[in-house]
């Protein structure tokens, strides 16, 4: 018979697979940024709000304040240095606008998270009361990111056409929810069952939406030129899952 900490950690190292994955979709648009040597259109707003959504989990679920949550730390962090890595290449490419936007919001939310974090360790004494102050900010933070795909699925309702939500990255999405929501649900974890619950039900819409949509999205030809779903940003203030890092 299998425990309930060994079932939890099964299905968190699932979750983190995933994770990974998702955090790595944006990698194609950062290999054309590079060839192109300029970031024309794409603008930073999924990687910093992604940056400080994994910040923010990092610090939940640190031994003082959420203890036995590795597995949540170890894919933040891989996240977190991911959109990092994302930002610099990013801020070598583009004008002197963005890289200041990029500069004056990794300052903002390092000192954000500055105050958070000394808040929580000082005037918070039990890991109860910590957990809550961080969770609700992850909550928050992780509500804003989940509605941002509302844009997209508007525009799909709108064109009557799934051209611009891929399939993969909206069923990824849903099943990063689920994994998340399953590891929650394990050994009850309210934070990341709130966000995770929302990522699973926009996934589920979005799949929803596609198998309406799917077959009335006009088909081009070859000789078309169509710009591909995976190089445009499918919201202006995007940002997986997830925190989900797509563009």
């Amino acid at each position: 018979m299998v425990s309930a900490e060994v079932a939890r950690n099964i299905v968190g190292i699932i979750g983190n697979v995933i994770s990974f994955f998702l955090f790595a979709s944006p990698i194609p648009t950062f290999v054309n940024i590079y060839k192109r040597k300029a970031v024309e259109e794409f603008k930073p707003d999924p990687y910093i709000a992604t940056a400080m959504n994994c910040m923010l989990w990092i610090l939940y679920g640190l031994p003082l304040v959420h203890p036995d949550s590795t597995l949540v730390v170890t894919i933040n962090s891989i996240g977190l240095a991911m959109e990092l890595i994302f930002l610099t290449i990013f801020f070598i490419y583009a004008q002197k606008k963005g890289r200041l936007k990029v500069i004056g919001w990794l300052c903002l939310e390092i000192a954000f998270l500055g105050v958070v974090a000394s808040c929580t360790l000082l005037l918070r004494k039990t890991h109860a009361q910590r957990s809550v102050l961080v969770g609700i900010l992850c909550v928050i933070f992780g509500v804003l990111m989940y509605a941002s795909p509302l844009t997209i699925m508007r525009r799909v309702i709108k064109t009557k056409s799934v051209e611009y939500m891929p399939f993969y990255l909206s069923l990824a999405n849903f099943l990063n929810g689920v994994i998340w929501l399953t590891y929650a649900l394990i050994r009850f974890d309210l934070y990341i069952l709130i966000g995770n619950g929302l990522g699973a039900l926009s996934g589920a819409i979005q799949l929803i939406l596609y198998a309406c949509y799917c077959n009335s999205t006009p088909k081009y030809e070859d000789d078309e030129v169509v710009v591909k779903p995976s190089e445009l940003q499918l919201s202006d203030n995007n940002g997986p899952a997830r925190a989900r890092p797509t563009v």
